[in-house]
């Protein structure tokens, strides 16, 4: 049997149908004893589906911009010692 861990380190292949019969399998009956894996997989994959189905928008060239300069400072402050 399963651990919930080692369910949730196979989650993006379950969903992405990328195991093996025999792991898929297993992964399926986790999930149908398992109630808190279950709502974790349900939610993820509506979730998928919910972006999937969104179109692309761009944004401002000015915000953009500012999130650049703003993911630039915060991977310096990662680099500084504390």
């Amino acid at each position: 049997m399963l651990t919930c861990k080692q369910f949730l380190s196979e989650l993006t292949d379950y969903l992405d149908e990328k195991t093996s019969t025999e792991l898929r399998e297993k992964l399926q009956r986790h999930i149908t004893e398992c109630p808190n894996c279950w709502v974790v997989c349900d939610t993820t994959k509506k979730t998928i589906q919910v972006y999937k189905g969104m179109q692309s928008c761009s944004i401002p060239e000015d915000v953009h911009a500012r999130l650049m300069a703003a993911v630039e400072r915060k991977i310096a402050d990662c680099g500084k010692p504390k």
